[in-house]
């Protein structure tokens, strides 16, 4: 009689977590099947690494919606319309800044590091996810500048889309200077320096509140 293989012995959601973060630090091209089965549960056979994943692509998939589902969220902000749209964009730079600088992950965003890290083959396939965060942030900050256009808080003749590019840039930016260990006190003061361009064209009733 044939012998039944060996039951799962690890927990498949912490399993996850730890794939998160190998994919984070290494992206998805750098990342080996090796380090995978070694750094999940403190090392798992290549059987229970197919049963459990499929495929190295399937668990990247699995982390990545991991990854949106928690550390992204930081800029979700930029989607609140209680939020006056100024308060929005520093809030979402602020929170982004602050979560890519922690000691208990990998420094930077998935996100953004993952066009860094897309395979030559189907990279665009298997990093759509990420692509589409990227695209609905960039659009966040789009809509927060053309909601304070729309409510009088910026003059008339502000190019939305290139004001919000800034801002998106900037947040891009921030992955790899993380990466080089620059230091959260830096981002927060030049977070403090880019708002002053929302100020610059802030209309005048505005711009002595803007700040605030």
């Amino acid at each position: 009689m044939a012998q039944m293989g060996r039951p799962r012995t690890f927990d498949r959601d912490q399993a996850i977590e730890q794939a998160m973060h190998l994919f984070w630090e290494h992206g998805y091209e750098s990342t080996s099947l090796s380090q995978l089965k070694a750094g999940i549960a403190g090392g798992i056979s290549a059987p229970s690494f197919y049963a459990a994943f499929g495929s190295k692509e399937a668990l990247f998939q699995e982390a990545v919606q991991r990854y949106l589902d928690t550390f992204a969220q930081v800029t979700e902000c930029l989607w609140d319309i209680k939020l006056p749209p100024r308060k929005a964009i520093e809030t979402a730079l602020r929170r982004s800044a602050k979560m890519q600088c922690e000691c208990t992950h990998p420094k930077g965003c998935m996100v953004a590091l993952g066009v860094m890290s897309a395979p030559t083959a189907n990279g665009a396939q298997i990093t759509a996810k990420l692509t589409a965060s990227r695209s609905r942030t960039r659009a966040g900050f789009i809509a927060c500048v053309e909601r304070g256009l729309a409510n009088g808080e910026l003059v008339d003749g502000t190019d939305a889309r290139a004001l919000a590019a800034v801002f998106d840039s900037f947040l891009v930016g921030v992955s790899t200077l993380a990466r080089d260990g620059v230091r959260h006190a830096v981002f927060e003061a030049a977070i403090t320096q880019i708002m002053m361009l929302w100020d610059a064209s802030s209309t005048p009733a505005d711009s002595a509140s803007g700040a605030q």
